[in-house]
């Protein structure tokens, strides 16, 4: 298939709105059962050969150890324990409502018990209304969730390349639930003090100096799909720093600066791998270098660190 296909926001815009509920439902589950991570590592979904999963949880709270996952193969959701016992059901033909009482009950089938203290969208224009109460949120086109599920699988493994070439901290390239995108996060090695106002995500996501890349499905603030990168806190005259390709651009967002390359033009590109790679290669250099990091020490060629390892001369292998 081709490498970045067509994912237009207004084709998908029903299903992907009740598909981002159906993920913030089990993403709250991940949150009430896993072992908390720095920096809310512990609560994206990672990816499989199938679709998306919550990674094992449990034991810790209690529970048996169980995993959730998306199979945007079959399209179901997929509940197993540990010891092999599993419920499944359809994704499609569902509200918001319906996939949260098929949900509960199937944890509930498994002895496993999770109470959500904020059973609500996170940060979505229907905050208000509890899961339980959404039967608005019901589109879901199977054809257009697999294609979602492609892009997400290609731009994983391109994160995963642009990740390689990092030596420092860096997070996993995770999907988030709350915002819906998909994202790897460098870390610099300032310590940011946050607000006492600040909320609990922002103070715990932003605690240290960041540079993150990313790609999302486009939403009302930016309707189209397109990779991007920040850098938190911003430095000043970032958004005079240049960025690859020529069509790649900076923006202005929440009052500070996104550079955005559109998931179209990425398409258009000779070779729309490269492209990204040099967009976000350009953006990372452009925050790095103003925030004072010493790239040359943290760059990691080829994901390798080993000087031996990295000698032309070497020829060793495992």
């Amino acid at each position: 298939m081709d490498l970045f296909p067509v994912m237009a926001l207004s084709e998908w815009q029903g299903t992907k709105a009740t598909l981002h509920r159906f993920c913030q439902i089990v993403g709250k589950i991940r949150l009430e059962s896993a072992v908390r991570r720095n920096h809310w590592w512990n609560a994206p979904f990672h990816l499989t050969g199938r679709g998306i999963t919550t990674r094992p949880m449990g034991q810790a709270d209690g529970n048996p150890i169980f995993t959730i996952d998306f199979d945007f193969v079959a399209h179901r959701l997929v509940v197993t324990r540990l010891d092999g016992r599993e419920v499944s059901f359809p994704l499609y033909g569902l509200s918001v409502a319906a996939f949260f009482d098929a949900t509960m009950r199937a944890l509930a089938d498994l002895g496993i018990r999770v109470e959500l203290p904020v059973p609500r969208p996170f940060d979505l224009p229907d905050a208000d209304r509890p899961f339980a109460d959404d039967t608005e949120h019901a589109a879901y086109d199977p054809v257009l969730v697999t294609r979602y599920w492609q892009v997400l699988s290609q731009v994983n493994l391109l994160l995963e390349e642009f990740a390689a070439e990092f030596a420092g901290k860096i997070s996993p390239v995770h999907h988030f639930w709350h915002t819906f995108d998909i994202a790897c996060t460098r870390f610099g090695e300032r310590r940011i003090d946050q607000p006492p106002e600040a909320d609990p995500v922002t103070r715990e996501a932003y605690s240290r100096e960041v540079i993150s890349s990313g790609f999302w499905f486009g939403d009302d603030a930016f309707p189209e799909p397109a990779f991007y990168s920040y850098t938190a806190p911003e430095p000043a005259g970032l958004d005079r720093e240049p960025l690859e390709p020529a069509a790649a651009r900076w923006i202005t967002q929440r009052g500070g600066h996104l550079a955005v390359l559109r998931h179209a033009d990425a398409r258009a590109a000779a070779d729309p791998r490269a492209a990204v790679l040099a967009f976000y290669d350009s953006a990372y250099r452009a925050g790095a270098g103003l925030a004072g990091w010493d790239v040359a020490r943290l760059a990691c060629p080829g994901g390798v660190t080993d000087p031996l390892a990295a000698s032309p001369a070497a020829g060793e292998r495992v």
